[in-house]
């Protein structure tokens, strides 16, 4: 019996050992045998475009200029095409009203009549009748007073278009002002980020070389401080981006500088239903396509007077070679209405009239359906932006100076901190890109839902309508 048991033992004594091995803590760390006298360089600065590209790239220039919003809006009415585009499209619509009132010219012509006819003296006389004559039209109904009322008509669009292209231009000016401002701020954090990643990658040299931290650690503070850096840079290229495409829209050279405001959404906030009244009743679209529907009236108007014939006045004065005697001429000219009463064009007026009526409805159901999308990106961004205002952050960086002060105590480890102020500066960044889409989506409310300020300034002219004619009518 003992030599069984005996026997049991001995078996059972691998599987013992094993489970001990298994149960026993990992092994401790290889610690490197030079702690304390290797040391291990942090990773180079990456290199700048020219030295990647082996390009004579321009050194980048100094923010020496600080750029206001208000003074940015000045250069571009100044400077934007657009804007002048928008000018000169009433401009063209006035000289149009001009010329569509004008009266017609009257003619003159030399008329020799009967020339080489015979009378009782002479075989061959110069003519019965040679003599000078003036002709001039007369035109009725009113043409020229309805002709010109609705070119004045079409210049008053214009000057709703102009209004508009002007709050596209302002528009997407502040748009790119604030996404140049957050650019600016998120450069900034990146920059803290940066600092701190170095004096962490400079704690983790320190700790290796006393032998109180391995290589891998080393390694990977190294990497988090490059991608740091590398962030710095990508943040540094968005800032010029924005910027470059906000001189673009000023239409001026804008010497390297920084954008000087605020982030922070000022005005009231709006609900949806005073957004929505406020549209409806003030957009510059829907005032033009409104007024657009005028001029339609006007052209009705115009072609139902268009039959109407004018009369064709002639008279002179000239010599009678036949009887020897001064003689004088005179003459009217009327066309007959027979075929043409101008149906078919009238047709197509009332056509243009009905069409414009039903543009009116698109416009406004078009602008409901922009502002669904731009209202509720609007709430979002606004409830974020508050809500990170008013508590995260606080308690963010409250935690943050907590576990800070609690490591100077020797109460926490270190990483803990980093971890805290990893979140601290995170969240930083995500308010900041709150802050952005908020004003975005303010001016954008605000702003009639108007933007593109680079689009051509857009005129008049609708498809199909009346211009076919020499004179304008």
């Amino acid at each position: 019996m003992t030599k069984l048991i005996a026997a049991a033992l001995l078996l059972a004594a691998p599987a013992f050992a094993a489970a001990q091995q298994l149960l026993r803590l990992p092994p401790a760390a290889l610690m490197p045998k030079g702690g304390g006298h290797e040391y291990t360089r942090p990773p180079a600065i990456p290199a700048p475009l020219n030295d990647i590209a082996g390009l004579d790239y321009p050194e980048p220039s100094i923010a020496t200029s600080a750029y206001a919003l208000d003074s940015l809006l000045s250069l571009a009415a100044s400077n934007n095409p657009t804007l002048v585009q928008a000018r000169l499209h009433i401009s063209g619509e006035l000289a149009k009203a001009l010329q569509a009132g004008l009266y017609p010219n009257p003619m003159l012509s030399y008329e020799a009549d009967q020339i080489f006819v015979k009378n009782d003296r002479v075989a061959n006389t110069p003519g019965e009748f040679q003599g000078a004559i003036a002709q001039q039209r007369i035109v009725t109904a009113g043409k020229l007073r309805l002709s010109r009322e609705k070119y004045q008509r079409r210049a008053h669009v214009a000057e709703h278009l102009a209004v508009t292209q002007q709050f596209r231009v302002c528009n997407d000016i502040r748009i790119h002002f604030y996404q140049a401002l957050a650019a600016q701020a998120t450069l900034a954090i990146r920059r803290e980020l940066q600092k701190t990643a170095e004096d962490s990658a400079l704690t983790s040299q320190e700790s290796y070389n006393m032998g109180q931290a391995r290589r891998p650690e080393v390694r990977r503070t190294n990497v988090a401080l490059q991608r740091t850096r590398l962030d710095v840079l990508s943040a540094e290229n968005a800032y010029q981006e924005h910027f470059r495409r906000l001189a673009a829209l000023v239409g001026a050279p804008l010497p390297g500088g920084a954008v000087v405001g605020e982030l922070m959404p000022e005005c009231p906030v709006l609900t949806y239903e005073e957004a929505l009244q406020r549209l409806i009743a003030e957009s510059p679209e829907l005032a033009a396509a409104r007024a657009k529907l005028s001029v339609d009236q006007a052209t009705v108007s115009r072609e139902l007077v268009q039959w109407v014939p004018d009369l064709v006045v002639k008279g002179g004065a000239g010599y009678n070679f036949e009887s020897q005697e001064a003689v004088a001429a005179a003459g009217l000219q009327i066309e007959v209405p027979l075929y043409d009463r101008n149906q078919g064009t009238v047709q197509q007026a009332r056509s243009d009239y009905a069409r414009q009526r039903r543009e009116i409805d698109r416009v406004e159901l078009e602008l409901r359906d922009r502002l669904a999308t731009t209202y509720q990106q609007y709430v979002t961004s606004l409830q974020h932006a508050f809500e990170y205002e008013r508590l995260i952050l606080p308690e963010l960086k409250a935690a943050y100076a907590e576990l800070l002060q609690s490591y100077k105590e020797n109460r926490v480890d270190w990483p803990e901190v980093l971890m805290a102020q990893h979140d601290y500066f995170d969240a930083r960044l995500t308010q900041v890109d709150n802050l952005m889409h908020a004003r975005t989506q303010e001016v954008l409310i605000y702003g009639f839902l108007l933007h593109d300020g680079l689009r051509a300034a857009q005129g008049i002219a609708p498809p199909g309508h009346i211009d076919a004619v020499p004179k304008p009518r």
